[in-house]
């Protein structure tokens, strides 16, 4: 015998094991984000590394996780999607340039931006942390972003009680060439490293980095494919449908569930082992 909640609202079903429908939006409330998949080829072989970051402990969300950068969708970042080209109001236009601009601020890694000199990432990093908009200084430097270079593969939009609800749009890139050492920016995090998918998830289950169950579930997702190009096939052959995911109590206890039709090998959690936040 199954049963089945979204985070403790009844669902019903007809079929006790179809996958419930993805959701038409997201909960009233939820705060738009978007997060970025940097991808760059090993220096000794392997699979492609990806470029993480661990959350300050202080923070309310996900502290001391680690996790893809990223962050919330601010106002100006619908400016700068207009500007190139987005209608207004497109989510996915101010997601891409969130997702660039928050990886920046976060890691002084200037992705997306071709004509931004490695000399002016510090002082672009140092003037956005100050509060200047995005749209003024690319404005002012006559430059545009490459928002084309992101390639969407996923939004999630857990309605865990206990934490914020975040709707995040994932996206994955390719790492631009850099020299300069990458930092993290400390009010928000407290370190920043590349490796794989694997080899994070093998830390996390030697207790050595505590990640989330988005963070596990996209991780999982990424280890199927070595390298950035093979992720991107991945990605197209599959929807970019909104994962809320469910409760659903089986025999012996309760799992932590999303959809099967998404490309995620592992499509369930323990409840009991799940870090929801």
């Amino acid at each position: 015998m199954t049963s089945r909640r979204l985070l403790g609202i009844a669902v019903g079903m007809t079929d006790p094991d179809a996958p419930p429908s993805a959701p038409a939006a997201a909960p009233e409330g939820a705060i738009p984000a978007a997060t970025l998949v940097i991808m760059r080829p090993a220096p000794r072989g392997g699979p492609d590394e990806i470029l993480m970051v661990k959350r300050s402990a202080a923070m309310v969300f996900a502290a001391g996780a680690v996790v893809f950068p990223g962050g919330r969708i601010d106002p100006d970042d619908h400016v700068v999607a207009a500007r190139h080209g987005f209608a207004e109001g497109d989510i996915d236009g101010a997601a891409r340039v969130a997702a660039l601009r928050e990886t920046l601020e976060e890691t002084g890694l200037a992705v997306g931006w071709p004509a931004l000199a490695e000399a002016d990432v510090d002082a672009v990093r140092r003037a956005l942390l100050e509060g200047r908009l995005l749209s003024d200084i690319l404005r002012d430097r006559d430059e545009r972003l490459r928002l084309s270079a992101l390639v969407p593969f996923a939004r999630w939009c857990p309605n865990f009680k206990e934490t914020r609800t975040f709707d995040t749009r994932f996206y994955a890139v390719a790492a631009p060439a850099h020299s300069h050492e990458l930092t993290v920016e400390a009010a928000e995090h407290s370190h920043i490293f590349w490796a794989s998918a694997g080899a994070t998830l093998a830390m996390a289950d030697r207790g050595e980095v505590s990640i989330i169950f988005p963070t596990r579930r996209n991780l999982e997702r990424l280890a199927q494919a070595d390298d950035f190009t093979a992720f991107s096939a991945h990605a197209a052959a599959y929807p970019v449908d909104l994962v809320t995911p469910w409760i659903e109590t089986r025999e012996g206890g309760s799992h932590l569930c999303i959809p099967g039709h998404l490309g995620y090998p592992v499509t369930s959690e323990p409840f009991e082992r799940v870090r929801r936040g």
